[in-house]
């Protein structure tokens, strides 16, 4: 059974529930010791200016969402709207980009979660669970992803008290602590805190599995984006507070060692597992939102049609699951990837940049929001772009160009002779 027929089976709550699981991953627990060597306390400048941009883009996906409510989120925006080349661009970088961040996502996960020594066997076995998670329906894919969702924030919850109960250093908001990076240095901040927001692309890329799209996508893009944006907020003043700039600096589980600030001995646990339960929420999704645009992807030529495929009984592309599955374990099993995937984040930007004009484009009924928000959310995704470290620029930049070259390959071979 192939093609268009994936069904119709997800929520309101479930589409929210993606993608909090999505954006509320292990990244929270770690993201504020490279955004506070960037700009201290300044940091929450950047992640105001981090908010900003992130919501011009959820309300370009939103609005594009409404207007193709199909499978490949960006990737088949930009085609409609801007043409293949353009669709092509943003859907490759999704694909390869996350990709590489579903193998740092398992080693993550391991690294709380698994005894030393066994950090890749773990990965594995999270991979090939949230696989088969996926592979028995979208409804299941819905379900865990609520589970996960509630620990991890549960687990937050317990680690801000214990921060808060700690007491503030009185040096954590100053003027020199929150103009310590300088501009360029809250910027990048911003850069680094902008992919806290980025996971609403998950239940976009899900359109063609949402009931009633039209309505329910773009309601649970803003919800999903509000609620991560409280929950960032909260947890990094708790940080900040419990710890000061330079300490969270320095912090290799910046989380952990503010909730421990507070003597409570069994903190450290709970931190534990919720960090092991946002790894596996992103995870999840990551898999998912992979797997559909892949799907989206070869339906058009643009990958091999071998992925074009839908289970008969479970209505999930089970060739696009498997594939990004056993690609993912043989990055787990062979190279370490937590310190390497810069051209992730590049490639998101790149993909959210594509959005940002495609909605830009629409006019009449399908405009949804002012395009004020569309200027600023592209321009706001340049700008990140270029304060990103130059090594993960020139990555990004390469990827990009071996998949235009593998398309120019693909158009060449099938052009008539």
């Amino acid at each position: 059974m192939t093609s268009s027929a994936l069904q119709r089976r997800l929520g309101l709550g479930d589409a929210v529930f993606i993608g909090l699981g999505s954006m509320i991953g292990a990244g929270v627990f770690a993201v504020w010791a490279p955004a506070a060597d960037a700009a201290g306390t300044g940091l929450l400048i950047g992640l105001a200016i981090a908010a900003v941009v992130a919501f011009g883009n959820a309300t370009s996906s939103a609005q594009l969402a409404a207007a193709y409510p199909t499978s490949g989120g960006t990737y088949a925006y930009g085609r409609a709207e801007l043409g293949p080349w353009w669709g092509f661009v943003a859907g490759w970088g999704f694909v390869i980009g996350k990709t590489a961040s579903c193998a740092a996502m398992a080693l993550t996960f391991a690294a709380y979660a698994a005894p030393a020594g066994w950090e890749r066997p773990v990965a594995i076995a999270g991979v090939v669970v949230l696989t088969a998670v996926n592979w028995f329906g979208v409804t299941r894919t819905a379900g865990a992803a609520r589970v996960i969702v509630v620990i991890s924030v549960g687990a937050l919850a317990a680690a801000v008290t214990a921060a808060f109960s700690a007491g503030a250093d009185p040096r954590w908001l100053t003027a020199d602590t929150l103009w310590a990076g300088g501009g360029y240095g809250i910027l990048q901040s911003a850069g680094l805190l902008f992919f806290a927001f980025a996971g609403y692309a998950r239940i976009a890329t899900m359109g063609e599995e949402v009931r009633d799209p039209r309505r329910v996508i773009p309601r649970a893009i803003v919800i999903a984006f509000a609620v991560a944006l409280a929950v960032y907020a909260v947890v990094a003043v708790a940080v900040l507070s419990a710890l000061g700039p330079d300490a969270v600096a320095s912090s290799t589980e910046p989380v952990a060692d503010a909730a421990a600030k507070s003597g409570w001995a069994w903190i450290d646990v709970v931190v534990r597992i919720g960090a092991a339960a946002a790894s596996l929420g992103a995870l999840l999704a990551l898999i998912a939102g992979v797997s559909r645009t892949a799907f989206a992807m070869s339906r058009e030529d643009d990958l091999p049609r071998f992925l074009d495929a839908v289970h008969p009984r479970w209505h999930v592309p089970h060739r696009a699951e498997l594939s990004a599955a056993v690609i993912v374990v043989l990055l787990v099993a062979l190279v370490d990837l937590r310190g390497a995937i810069g051209f992730s984040s590049f490639g998101v930007l790149l993909y959210y940049f594509v959005a940002n004009v495609a909605a830009f484009r629409q006019r009449g009924d399908a405009r949804r929001y002012p395009v004020a928000l569309q200027i600023i959310g592209g321009i706001g995704c340049l700008v990140l772009a270029v304060t990103l470290p130059w090594q993960s620029v020139a990555a990004g930049v390469v990827v990009v160009a071996i998949g235009v070259a593998y398309r120019a390959v693909r158009l060449r071979r099938a052009a008539p002779r």
